[in-house]
């Protein structure tokens, strides 16, 4: 059917360590090939936000999400007609070290660098928000 819209609900976390931030790059083979994403993925019929990152977080990385909190929601329709309603947490806590298991790479990487990457469309607003967010937080008053 022409104009048919494909609603997917997607969580990805927002994984930061040492002034750096997790950034993920999706393979040459597979949709949007060599765009870079933050670690998530989708959300399961029935299945809790939270409940979905921890499952993609550890399938992706290995990693097993402790704390997480609500950061950045958005929605990205695709010219494919795919509807993409995201919802980004800040990752606050989580045990192991973070494995490349599924992307053509991962890679920790400043704010400067991530504003310069070929990024999915979707994840662009987030990575605007954090420029903003960077940008209050070093504009203090004397």
């Amino acid at each position: 059917m022409a104009g048919a819209v494909n609603r997917i609900r997607v969580v990805a976390g927002l994984i930061r360590q040492g002034g750096r931030i997790l950034a993920c790059q999706r393979h040459e083979s597979g949709p949007f090939p060599l765009k870079w994403e933050f670690p998530g993925g989708k959300v399961k019929p029935g299945e809790a936000d939270m409940d979905a990152l921890r499952r993609e977080l550890y399938e992706e990385l290995a990693i097993e999400v402790d704390e997480a909190t609500p950061f950045f929601a958005g929605q990205h329709r695709y010219p494919d007609g795919l509807e993409v309603s995201l919802n980004f947490f800040s990752v606050l806590s989580y045990r192991g070290v973070a494995q490349n298991l599924v992307f053509q790479r991962i890679e920790w990487v400043d704010l400067a660098k991530l504003q310069q990457m070929d990024f999915l469309a979707g994840d662009k607003p987030l990575i605007r928000c954090l420029t903003d967010l960077t940008a209050l937080s070093s504009d203090r008053s004397e």
